[in-house]
């Protein structure tokens, strides 16, 4: 637990708990990586959790490829990652005390019993004791209706935090096909984990839109590389360690 000054005294701080939930769709999204970087830094617990009840949406190796991410950028998570598609059950426990498969409007249960989006993501962070949620502005629309689920179900909602989206040079949204746009064509083009986490760091909770910054993430891994020892950018390169000095100031 975290300690926080409160005049000459010191007071325990109870720990923030998040959750980066992703859809297993393959690589993730430069956006998504904002997010989970965000959760990391800002959390002291945090919760994997692989959001798989929508199969429509589902890849085959979308799991394992969001894992492969993560390890790359060195993000570690506490727990998890822990699969929506295997907590049925407790879904429909819950739709049962609400007393619907509809709140306002809202489809919560699929006519194959299956929970949506909102009915699972409020249950998991109400078992997982999630205290704060920080997710994309694109989530904003959804924080009145979980809320009221939070209340009809009898629990307090965690705290909201919303931030700004990467998006094209266009101001459009960042398709997955442009450049830079996934953690694997960055990967692939040779741009160091080190650079890439820089920059999403520094964008920290943005509270706007951003546009991706290509340029500043090549000057970070100019940065990057050059603060690799010898063996260390020898073995990244398949070189032999002799030729390290003359490769730094490269890009990629």
């Amino acid at each position: 637990m975290k300690l926080y000054e409160v005049g000459d005294e010191h007071e325990l701080k109870a720990p923030t708990r998040v959750r980066f939930a992703p859809s297993p769709t393959g690589t993730l999204h430069i956006g998504n990586a904002l997010s989970a970087v965000a959760n990391r830094t800002f959390g002291d617990w945090m919760l994997l959790r692989i959001d798989d009840t929508d199969p429509a949406r589902n890849l085959p190796g979308g799991e394992e490829a969001i894992l492969a991410d993560l390890a790359w950028l060195g993000l570690a998570w506490d727990e998890g990652p822990v699969r929506q598609s295997e907590r049925a059950g407790r879904y429909r426990e819950a739709a049962a005390q609400l007393g619907t498969d509809r709140f306002e409007g809202t489809t919560l249960l699929r006519e194959d019993g299956t929970a949506t989006y909102h009915l699972a993501s409020v249950v998991d962070d109400i078992d997982f004791g999630i205290t704060h949620v920080v997710r994309g502005n694109d989530h904003r629309p959804n924080e009145p209706l979980h809320r009221r689920l939070h209340e009809a179900l009898g629990t307090t909602p965690p705290e909201y935090v919303h931030h700004g989206l990467i998006l094209g040079a266009d101001g459009k949204k960042l398709s997955k096909r442009a450049e830079g746009a996934t953690i694997a064509s960055l990967r692939d083009a040779g741009i160091p984990a080190e650079a890439v986490r820089a920059y999403l760091e520094e964008l920290d909770l943005p509270k706007h839109d951003v546009h991706l910054d290509l340029a500043r993430i090549r000057r970070l891994a100019i940065e990057a590389i050059a603060a690799l020892g010898d063996d260390e950018l020898a073995a990244r390169t398949a070189t032999d360690p002799q030729y390290a000095p003359v490769m730094r100031g490269a890009r990629d």
